[in-house]
Parts: C-alpha cells; sequence; structure tokens
C-alpha cells in the first residue's frame, strides 16, 4: 500500500463520512431511525440532479486546509522563512471564507481570488460546488471575518467547537515523519478561528493519529502516540479525558450506541475526537465503522468525517466501497489535491 493511496484515501474516506453524515446532522436517533429504518442511515444519499452525495463545509476545509500547506510549502521553500498556519492555512481559509459569504473582512485580500503561484492546475475557486453553503460553522464564519488570525498564544475567542479537528487530516498526512510537528502545526491551523485548549489539542491529537497511521501504526498505537504528545501541553486533561473514555469504553460490553452517547455528541472537539476514535477502534470494516459514526444524536458529519479520515489512513484504498467513492460529489478535486500535497511531501 503506497502512502500516496493513504493520503487519498484519507481524505476520499473523510469525505465519505462526511457526506454519509450531513443528510442526518441535525437529526437525532430517533428521527433517523424514523426515516431510514431501525439501523438508521446505512447508504450515502445522492442528490438527484448533481448525481453525487453532496459533502459539508467539513470537507470543504478539508480541502482548503491541504490547498493551503502546499501554499505555505512552495512559499516557505521560496523565502526561507514562515509558518504553515500563517503562511498559506490562513490565507486559504479566507478563500473557503469568500466562497460562503461572497466577501473578504478586507479590500487588502482581493488578491487572493487570483490564481496562485502554487495552483498550477487551476484554482481551486474555479470549483463551483465549493461556492454552495453546506452549514458553515459560525464559530468559523466569525474568526475569519474578523480581520484577525487567532492563535495558540494569541486566542480570538474561547470556542472549542468542532471546526478545527475536522478539518486537520491533511496536516497528519503531510507532516507524518515528524508527528510532534504534525501535532503543533495542526493545533496552530485550528486555533486559526478556535480559541479553547480543547479546540485545537483535540486537531493537534487527531493530526497524529493519522500521521502514526502513515507510519504503519495501529489504529490504538496511534491513539497512544497522540495522547503521550498531547500530555506535553497545557489544558490538555479535557482532551486527554474524551481520548480514554473512548478507548475504555472500546474494551468494555456497553451497547455502542449507548457508548457513544457517554461520550457525547461531537459538537465541541474533544467529543467529536472521542466518539471518531471510538468507531474506528469498534468496527474494523469501513462501511459498519462510518454508519456507527454517523447514526447517533449529534453533530454527524464530523464525526464521520473524522472517523473517515482515520479509517482512510489506517486501511487504505481498498476498504472502501467503490460504489460509495464513486458517489461522493468532489472526488476529482480531492484527487488532485491528494496528488499536490504528496507531491510537496516527497520534495521535504
Amino acid at each position: 500500500m503506497s502512502k500516496k493511496d493513504l493520503f487519498m484515501a484519507s481524505l476520499l474516506g473523510g469525505a465519505i463520512g462526511d457526506a454519509l453524515g450531513y443528510t442526518v446532522e441535525f437529526m437525532k436517533l430517533d428521527e433517523i431511525k424514523a426515516k431510514f429504518g431501525e439501523e438508521g442511515i446505512t447508504d450515502l444519499e445522492v442528490n438527484p440532479y448533481s448525481g453525487k452525495a453532496p459533502i459539508s463545509d467539513d470537507t470543504q476545509m478539508t480541502l482548503f486546509t491541504a490547498d493551503g500547506l502546499i501554499w505555505a510549502y512552495d512559499r516557505m521553500s521560496e523565502r526561507g522563512i514562515g509558518s504553515y498556519a500563517g503562511s498559506g492555512v490562513y490565507q486559504s481559509y479566507l478563500r473557503w471564507l469568500y466562497t460562503q459569504t461572497k466577501s473578504l473582512p478586507d479590500e487588502h485580500y482581493d488578491w487572493l481570488l487570483d490564481p496562485q503561484p502554487h495552483e498550477e492546475n487551476g484554482s481551486i475557486l474555479a470549483h463551483r460546488e465549493l461556492f454552495s453553503a453546506r452549514a458553515p460553522g459560525n464559530t468559523c464564519l466569525s474568526a475569519l471575518e474578523s480581520n484577525k488570525m487567532g492563535t495558540i498564544e494569541g486566542p480570538i475567542n474561547d470556542s472549542k467547537g468542532c471546526g478545527g479537528v475536522m478539518r486537520v487530516a491533511p496536516v497528519g498526512l503531510f507532516l507524518h515523519r515528524d508527528p510532534e510537528q504534525a501535532f503543533r502545526v495542526a493545533a496552530e491551523v485550528a486555533a486559526i478561528t478556535h480559541g479553547h485548549p480543547s479546540g485545537y489539542l483535540a486537531a493537534g491529537a487527531l493530526a497524529v493519529i493519522i500521521a502514526e497511521l502513515l507510519n504503519g501504526k495501529s489504529i490504538a498505537e496511534s491513539a497512544k502516540s497522540a495522547m503521550a504528545i498531547l500530555k506535553e501541553y497545557p489544558k490538555h486533561e479535557e482532551t486527554l479525558s474524551a481520548m480514554e473514555n473512548a478507548i475504555e469504553l472500546v474494551g468494555s460490553d456497553e451497547d455502542p450506541v449507548d457508548a457513544i452517547t457517554k461520550l457525547g455528541q461531537g459538537w465541541v472537539a474533544e467529543e467529536a475526537l472521542a466518539i471518531s476514535l471510538y468507531c474506528a477502534l469498534k468496527e474494523t470494516d469501513f462501511k459498519q465503522a462510518l454508519i456507527l459514526a454517523v447514526n447517533h444524536d449529534g453533530d454527524s458529519d464530523s464525526t464521520g468525517g473524522i472517523c473517515g479520515n482515520i479509517l482512510g489512513a489506517s486501511y487504505g484504498l481498498e476498504a472502501i466501497p467503490e460504489e460509495w467513492a464513486k458517489q461522493v460529489e468532489l472526488k476529482e478535486l480531492i484527487a488532485d489535491v491528494t496528488s499536490r500535497l504528496y507531491d510537496r511531501y516527497i520534495k521535504m
């Protein structure tokens, strides 16, 4: 299984989990069962006009994260200075903001709408599907509209919503050779919009899980590595406790639906990570794990997306159902962004 395949499987798996959960994002489990049957939602819902299963803001922002990493890598390579968060990802998120609001926080950012040097295959903004509003998170929107870039040292708010963790899988893929760097960069990327420690530390932990999967570790081993690095950061207790609870519940006889309820609803970062990790460990089958990850009362697209990121990085493309891979929206863009991210990774 090549590293490039794992890059693709993680981002494609995340998009599929996101699309599966997006249909039921704001529904309680009882409502989901009433509509789809006792097993809940078990298949992608395809839009009759596009013929594709729509992704949410989670996958949109994941693609802009990957694009921002490519942009930052090129700029830092050229200049010898900079950071991933400040030299590309923040700028890419402002472009995402434009797709959702048709505005930028300041006229000085108008240049962001032009094709950039890293976009050799055409601009990400040429993909009209990215301009669809798919329940974008209010925290992400308001933080980016503020014309200030949040940092760990200078938090922009006190939000620990899952909008930071759900978009950072590309960081774990790209920086997998150095899991500690992956943690730090993912936390910085999440802190652009989410200032609460749990909001950005959960993102760091997810990046390490993804990184260590690329390094050949199991999901359980990868989670252990993530928790070891997490403990080095101040105010890690809440995220660590959520991850420990998830792992403990995997080894228990607790009914999975009840276990997920105990872990929360996933609207906040540490809960989204814990639910996703639980489902990825509890079910070894890609399809069954994603079904488990989205059929609950909470933020189904985020837990489905994060779980899909983990499963893809662990099991590769052959584990992903072919029909789902064909049906998910923006598969071609995901493949293109993956290829360009991988090209930079092999240059590092």
